[in-house]
């Protein structure tokens, strides 16, 4: 429904504009007042598009929600069995990641995801699902041991951004993110992403960087977040949802733009509605993946998958020259 909204509101807009571009071609005649109607046409664009930016916001707020499903309510509901691993090897262990071992249907795969926490106190336990360098360094580590056995790797995407405090700089945090975007790209194993929640900033591209990507419907993904985007460019937050439109980060528009592979549909009221139907499609997603890869019988080539992130946006940057 919301989809044939949006719809409906482009081509309005895109009609009226069209209108309204004639209207304006027009020659000025002796006792003809345009004006009136002029002004009628662009109230009325203003009014649509002020619709549509609205819609991207609802996105916003539903991939916010409280009681939106997080990585761990999915885990024993998408795989058989999963068996946490702790720490970075390094300097700790950041909370605001889980990683493990998981099994399905016979498979092992290797699990890591943003855990932002429910109440209050896991909330702080978790950081926010905001992780700081050891949390990619946990990470990576997950990869490097999926790598060596020939483990699928999933992942699960929730977190508004890397966390963003001073302690995280110094223990050079765009460093350890980069790192975990490479690893990522370079693994000789198959990938899969679900966008599950925010998919914030390179927080999120640090466990996006999959072959497959998937979003759910009422999920969001982007480069920034609508506040912090408005803060920037308007200097106001309360700008927020008309950046949130701007951004393109519904799962509509990721979709359309093949930045995912497929939207993963939620009941009306998202996805914590019938949370075991949206985990059994996950899990039907992931078990194609494995399998596919298992009667392979071949070396995992990871060629195709770096191409696809080096080609983000270069159709629109040879388009304009």
């Amino acid at each position: 429904m919301e989809e044939e909204k949006q719809d409906l509101y482009k081509k309005e807009i895109d009609r009226l504009e069209e209108e309204l571009a004639e209207l304006k071609k027009l020659p000025l005649l002796p006792g003809v007042h345009l004006e009136g109607f002029i002004k009628k046409l662009s109230d009325r664009i203003k009014d649509l598009a002020d619709r549509k930016h609205r819609a991207a916001w609802r996105a916003v707020k539903n991939s916010r929600h409280p009681k939106r499903p997080q990585m761990l309510d999915y885990l024993n509901l998408i795989f058989d069995r999963f068996y946490e691993l702790d720490g970075d090897r390094r300097t700790g262990d950041d909370k605001a990641i889980v990683c493990g071992l998981a099994a399905i249907e016979g498979e092992t795969c290797i699990v890591i995801g943003h855990q932002k926490g429910h109440d209050t106190n896991e909330r702080i336990y978790r950081n926010f699902g905001m992780a700081s360098p050891s949390g990619y360094h946990k990470a990576i580590r997950m990869m490097q041991l999926a790598e060596k056995f020939g483990f699928p790797v999933i992942t699960f995407v929730d977190t508004p951004g890397a966390f963003p405090a001073i302690e995280a700089e110094e223990r050079n945090q765009g460093y350890a993110i980069s790192s975990c975007i490479l690893k990522m790209l370079s693994i000789r194993v198959p990938t899969v992403a679900f966008i599950i929640g925010e998919g914030g900033s390179g927080g999120a591209l640090a466990l996006a960087s999959a072959d497959r990507v998937y979003i759910l419907k009422n999920a969001t993904y982007s480069v920034i977040s609508p506040e912090g985007c408005a803060s920037i460019l308007w200097k106001d937050a309360k700008m927020a949802p008309l950046a949130a439109n701007a951004l393109k980060l519904t799962s509509r528009d990721l979709l359309s733009l093949g930045i995912v592979d497929d939207v993963i549909l939620e009941p009306m009221g998202g996805a914590q509605r019938n949370l075991a139907k949206v985990a059994m499609d996950m899990r039907n997603r992931v078990s194609s993946v494995i399998r596919e890869y298992r009667s392979s019988g071949k070396d995992f080539d990871t060629g195709k998958r770096r191409n696809r992130y080096l080609s983000y946006g270069r159709d629109r940057i040879m388009g304009e020259n």
